[in-house]
């Protein structure tokens, strides 16, 4: 079963079918994006009942109503919780220890994060009493754990000696050593705490560099190349961040958006993986760019298996692959004219890297042939060499 088209993409074609001149068949827009005619009419269709336009049941009615029924559930959980623990508090022969209660309701199925916030206790404290047998004094460190992160969260400026004055006014004294050790083990710091000063220059690497300017890769998926650029509009700045193929010079994921945050790079890379298989193993260059160097695209290059590049900085020849790219959007769209708006320069973005750039700009690396013809006759080949 084909992947499903990224949704960002599946909008900039519907953006570019409506806003087509006269005459422009829906047929030939399609084959300029690489899908079918009957995909196109349904992905039209489907956005005219999201904008009001037909009747019907809209994306986001049926999110709304998964979000609904998840809230209901969640609601019910902590309304079971509330009622499981006054009935458990209630009983006078019983120490009061809430964690075997955490432990009973999560054998019921519901969460223990549910129940932890219902009762304002830790998750730290209990998984650790869960995974080993517990004393009376640890108990009595869980609970002054509570204390100081109740304090800590309630007040995130105090540092570890005024926490420990609020923990004994709740009735959990201690010295401050003991509350140092406790907020040291879990990261409780004041925001105070240590001094954030920014340079403005990128920071450290998080990877090597496995390119070394050597931009060739003899089958598709084995190096791509990212970077992000961006262009101002009478409505402020457009940023775009694409995702390169060095095989066939195919743009293979891209995102655009108006603010250059670490979703920006996230979704160009989801984009990529989404329209591509057999991507394990692939390296993924850029610069040195905060929006690189997030725990979230991290983690998605971790999730895929893919291998993470960076080039050094101030460097341009080390991603000069990508600026090549960068180079020819800005002389063919983004310096044509001033544009006013966000969405008529993204439109135009869109159409010119799948139109122009993918199925009719022939490029004399790939032996004069587009990138989509490039890799249609190298597929061919070697499945017929296999």
């Amino acid at each position: 079963m084909p992947k499903p088209y990224p949704r960002e993409f599946r909008d900039d074609v519907v953006r570019v079918a409506r806003s087509r001149e006269p005459g422009m068949l829906l047929k030939q827009i399609a084959a300029d994006f690489g899908i079918s005619e009957s995909c196109l009419t349904g992905w039209l269709k489907v956005a005219d009942i999201e904008d009001g336009i037909k009747p019907g049941t809209t994306g986001e009615d049926v999110v709304e109503n998964r979000e609904l029924r998840k809230r209901i559930r969640l609601l019910e959980q902590e309304n079971e919780v509330l009622r499981r623990a006054a009935a458990y508090l209630s009983q006078a022969n019983l120490p009061k220890r809430l964690y075997p209660l955490v432990k009973e309701l999560a054998t019921e199925k519901i969460p223990v994060a549910v129940t932890c916030r219902v009762l304002k206790i830790a998750r730290q404290p209990y998984y650790r009493w869960l995974s080993h047998p517990v004393t009376n004094a640890e108990f009595a460190e869980a609970y002054r754990a509570n204390a100081l992160f109740d304090a800590h969260r309630g007040d995130p400026e105090f540092g570890y000696r005024l926490l420990t004055y609020e923990a004994r006014g709740a009735g959990h004294p201690m010295t401050e050593r003991t509350a140092w050790r406790i907020c040291s083990d879990n990261g409780w710091w004041s925001v105070f705490g240590k001094k954030r000063g920014k340079s403005g220059r990128p920071g450290p690497a998080v990877h090597d560099d496995h390119v070394k300017r050597n931009f060739a890769a003899t089958d598709p998926n084995r190096l791509w190349l990212s970077d992000i650029t961006e262009h101002p509009t009478a409505e402020g700045e457009l940023y775009l961040c694409a995702i390169k193929d060095v095989h066939s010079n195919r743009i293979v994921g891209y995102s655009i958006d108006s603010r250059m945050k670490s979703r920006l790079a996230v979704a160009a890379l989801t984009s990529a993986l989404a329209r591509r298989t057999d991507t394990a193993g692939c390296i993924v260059h850029s610069d040195r760019g905060s929006q690189f160097r997030s725990r979230k695209f991290l983690r998605t290059l971790d999730r895929h298996s893919l291998i993470g590049s960076m080039g050094r900085v101030g460097a341009a020849g080390d991603n000069a692959a990508m600026e090549s790219f960068f180079s020819l959007l800005q002389k063919n769209v983004l310096d044509r004219r001033a544009w006013k708006s966000r969405e008529e320069l993204r439109i135009a973005i869109v159409t010119w890297i799948e139109r122009t750039y993918h199925r009719r700009r022939r490029q004399s690396r790939l032996g004069k042939l587009t990138p989509i013809e490039y890799e249609a006759i190298m597929t061919t080949s070697a499945i017929t060499a296999a």
